[in-house]
């Protein structure tokens, strides 16, 4: 298996419950590297334009008011296989839905608030990282 980066954000509702350290620990548990992490609050620009594959979709106005609602953590994970991983430990999207033990059925109150995310693809995963760290920031 190859090494890879994904991105990893943990989103406002987590942060806003204190579930930061708790996901930080899944992450480690799960052997990621935390190649950069940052807490930020993002602009309703910045959300429109890193949720801008989904403009025309009817849950983009709802996704970009809650991702300017709060402080969130973004983050650049390292590890083989990172996207499935992170995928995988982070669990569905709806956390009714998700695997047992997986953050999102363990913290996820609901499919929009369901407290991380993650990079589908490589070349997304590429494209989110760079979106929010600069090349310096990921030595």
């Amino acid at each position: 298996m190859a090494i890879e980066r994904t991105l990893a954000i943990i989103k406002p509702d987590a942060v806003g419950r204190g579930l930061a350290g708790d996901i930080l620990k899944h992450i480690h548990e799960a052997k990621f590297k935390i190649v950069a992490i940052k807490s930020l609050r993002l602009t309703k620009a910045e959300a429109e334009g890193f949720y801008a594959v989904h403009r025309e979709r009817p849950f983009f106005k709802d996704l970009t008011e809650f991702m300017t609602s709060g402080k969130l953590i973004v983050m650049a994970l390292e590890c083989e296989n990172a996207i499935a991983r992170w995928r995988d430990t982070m669990g569905a999207t709806d956390p009714a839905k998700a695997a047992h033990g997986t953050i999102r059925k363990t913290f996820g109150t609901s499919i929009q608030n369901n407290c991380t995310h993650g990079s589908d693809a490589a070349e997304t995963a590429r494209a989110e990282i760079g979106y929010f760290f600069s090349g310096m920031e990921l030595v």
